[in-house]
């Protein structure tokens, strides 16, 4: 079985010009199994490596369903949602926890690709509530096993807080020098621009501030009221960042792409298409590596701030939890045509069937005979039951309804539902 790649046409004005740029579905999530695929997803947990992930939050990320669930009772998605939800509540060690997915040692993209999901941040309405659609570094130079942050480059394709509720952050992190791989306090470069709800371009001011939160619930012009398409074109020589159809920042990588040859990074609005859009440069900084010429891996992640520069400010003690934010999906396109084998390799699933179902004792995985690994979750999607058999013997389990995700040998995952009575 062979299936077509989805074709998209984008129309892109660039600087009062239209230009037609092909795009290929080559990967997707939308989350309509009733448990996160972990085929393509890995759920990090903890508090990172420096006890704040690195950005001075105060949460913990655990892979409980009470921070990362699924859901098909959301209006206005496409199907079901992936939730990720911030709790106010005492865990281990922390007063805080979360929900954090990546796709780092699985996937990653790099130029070529465009790269977009569909998210509403419901609940992120206060200071210090926030939600990041971000990239890191999935490769790393041939010699060294690792590359220092902000070296390997950093995108931030969503970065909506609660303390700007009526507007989104599209921005870079790069270095200003290789600096022998190692971290320095002041190697380090930032280009954002903000978009603005409301106006569907870069807001005047540039820099709005923070205030004017928390939004009424359902307000027009809050990120928090809807969904919306949050993307990036990723060019070999810029990278394009979009809201719905509207491109509202483009960075450049290489010096003298956009402002006069000179060697400083700069950055300024043009009006392109009668929309203010953000233009910055440059990140081709030195030739030991150019971040964003380079593979990448994508992270979904909510947190709760604990300084200054965390989430838009610290947690407000006023600050309403649980704070859920919907993603109906993420979508991979690639601006050159799969062949069909990739395509059916991606996309086409083994049809399983279990007999019978219901079961009381036991139960058969019938169908394609490369089953390597099954495991049972019960209704909460909490792990019971797990083996590497197409015979399930299910009679210690209590009566009621559960899934069980097939793994094929070929790491292709499908879910199922069962009642077990």
């Amino acid at each position: 079985m062979y299936l077509r790649p989805f074709l998209v046409i984008a129309c892109i004005f660039q600087f009062g010009q239209a230009y037609t740029q092909n795009y290929y579905l080559v990967w997707q999530d939308d989350f309509n199994n009733p448990v996160l695929d972990t085929s393509k997803w890995t759920i990090e947990t903890g508090t990172g490596v420096n006890g704040d992930w690195g950005t001075g939050q105060i949460d913990r990320a655990t892979d409980r369903p009470e921070n990362i669930s699924i859901t098909d009772t959301v209006s206005g998605a496409s199907g079901s949602c992936l939730v990720l939800t911030s709790r106010k509540e005492n865990y281990i060690d922390r007063e805080y926890t979360s929900g954090r997915i990546n796709t780092a040692g699985k996937f990653s993209w790099g130029p070529g690709h465009r790269i977009v999901a569909r998210v509403k941040p419901k609940d992120v309405r206060f200071m210090g509530q926030g939600f990041a659609f971000w990239m890191l570094p999935d490769e790393t130079p041939a010699d060294t096993n690792y590359i220092m942050w902000p070296q390997g480059g950093e995108i931030d394709i969503m970065e909506y807080v609660g303390a700007i509720p009526y507007h989104n952050l599209g921005s870079v992190h790069y270095a200003y020098d290789w600096a022998n791989n190692e971290w320095q306090s002041w190697n380090h470069a930032h280009q954002g621009f903000y978009y603005s709800y409301e106006t569907e371009q870069v807001p005047d001011p540039s820099e709005p501030g923070y205030g004017n939160y928390p939004p009424p619930l359902g307000a027009m012009f809050a990120g928090s009221s809807a969904f919306h398409d949050y993307g990036i074109d990723w060019f070999d020589d810029r990278i394009e960042f979009f809201i719905d159809s509207t491109v509202y920042h483009i960075h450049y990588f290489e010096d003298g792409s956009e402002f006069a040859l000179d060697g400083q990074d700069e950055s300024d609005i043009s009006v392109i298409g009668g929309k203010r859009v953000g233009e910055s440069e440059y990140s081709n900084h030195f030739p030991e590596w150019h971040p964003f010429e380079h593979q990448m891996y994508l992270i979904l992640s909510t947190g709760v701030g604990g300084s200054a520069n965390t989430y838009g400010g610290p947690i407000q003690s006023n600050a309403d939890f649980p704070c859920s934010i919907f993603i109906d999906w993420v979508k991979v396109y690639s601006t050159e045509q799969p062949n069909t084998a990739t395509i059916a390799e991606i996309a086409v699933t083994p049809d399983f069937t279990l007999v019978p179902n219901p079961a009381n004792t036991s139960m058969q995985i019938r169908g394609d005979k490369s089953v390597a690994h099954f495991q049972i979750l019960d209704a909460a999607g909490k792990p019971v039951l797990e083996g590497d058999k197409t015979n399930v013997a299910v009679s210690s389990l209590e009566n009621g309804l559960y899934f069980i995700q097939i793994t094929t040998s070929q790491g292709i995952i499908q879910t199922k539902t069962f009642i077990k009575d």
